[in-house]
């Protein structure tokens, strides 16, 4: 039997033989607000997540700074915003980070980051993150991707456009950049998207092809879609969470509010938790109803030495005679004793 593949993140195990790791991704909700990003990492603990994920980039790290139709977001929505100023709002102020780490950490709530480039790493690395995340944008930056790998640290990268080679290529970046404790993500780059894009069979086969811990980045507007990728083998489930989608924030609208992050970490919960393994033994739950299966009973009053005929025997609730599967051996014998009616057939009787 091969091992199933496991890696553990702040002390905490994951991979299908544990229960999902459910990530709340703080993104832009905190809307330039450091007294927001506080509550969001406060509300993901008492919701009931096991980790708090935020970005750390600023906007010439990520793009540039032009108004060129290159660098201008057509559709969706962004709509006419150009990168840099979407990324100057969205961005997390470098000097928010520490006391958030300390936030977080306080609350009890595993806290780390994807980087965007090089100096991000550096960054976190003087506030100790446990673990990064390649998001699906930068799974193509194999700098990125080894700079991150070398750290040591746990990796997830997410695979939101890139195709089979391009997710293989990832993950030989970062073997390459020196990466034990990898996880990927199975992701649909839309914001939000719909859950028929998901095509949620690919996990089963991510799992197979690349043997790694796998798991869902969820942009579907409920949760539907992300409890029912725990019954595919998703060990990790990320999704966007804010206090109020109405917040007018650029990630706001696609994001979990408290109330259904809560029931996305029971739920998710639940769903692995009766998943569980090839099993036909009967349950503990079954024991106290066995007596309601059916069984062979006598319906007539039979003397003994009398021969047992169709009519004399039924299939019928509760479960106290012989298996009905045994009908055939009862009719046509000689009752051994005398036989009374509504008892059940057992093996002495003939």
């Amino acid at each position: 039997m091969t091992e199933e593949p496991t890696v553990t993140i702040a002390g905490r195990p994951i991979g299908r033989l544990h229960p999902p790791f459910v990530i709340a991704e703080l993104s832009a909700n905190h809307n330039g607000n450091f007294d927001i990003a506080k509550k969001i990492v406060s509300s993901a603990k008492a919701s009931g997540a096991d980790a708090i994920k935020i970005q750390t980039y600023r906007p010439d790290t990520i793009t540039l700074n032009s108004n060129s139709e290159d660098f201008r977001v057509r559709g969706g929505l962004w709509d006419g915003r150009t990168l840099y100023e979407l990324y100057e709002e969205a961005h997390m102020p470098w000097d928010w980070h520490k006391p958030l780490f300390q936030h977080a950490r306080a609350n009890g709530i595993t806290i780390f980051s994807s980087p965007f480039d090089c100096s991000a790493v550096d960054l976190l690395e003087d506030l100790n993150a446990p673990a990064y995340k390649i998001a699906s944008f930068e799974a193509i930056d194999h700098e990125l991707i080894k700079y991150a790998a070398s750290t040591k640290k746990p990796l997830i990268i997410s695979t939101g456009m890139a195709n089979a080679e391009e997710i293989a290529e990832a993950i030989d970046a970062a073997r390459q950049g020196g990466c034990t404790d990898l996880a990927i993500l199975h992701c649909v780059s839309g914001y939000p998207a719909p859950a028929h894009d998901y095509n949620l069979a690919t996990i089963t086969d991510m799992i197979s092809r690349f043997g790694l811990v796998t798991g869902l980045s969820d942009h579907t507007l409920d949760n539907t879609t992300a409890i029912a990728s725990v019954a595919l083998g998703a060990s990790i489930i990320e999704k966007h969470f804010t206090i109020d989608r109405n917040g007018g924030g650029p990630d706001d609208s696609f994001s979990l509010e408290p109330v259904e992050l809560e029931e996305l970490c029971k739920s998710s919960k639940i769903a692995w938790s009766a998943l569980g393994r090839v099993n036909y033994d009967r349950k503990p739950s079954e024991l106290g109803n066995v007596q309601f299966r059916r069984s062979l009973y006598f319906v007539n009053d039979i003397e003994k030495g009398t021969l047992i005929t169709g009519d004399d025997v039924r299939s019928v609730r509760p479960g106290f005679g012989l298996a009905p599967k045994f009908k055939c051996d009862v009719v046509g014998k000689v009752a051994r004793r005398r036989i009374l009616r509504n008892t059940p057939v057992t093996g002495d009787a003939f």
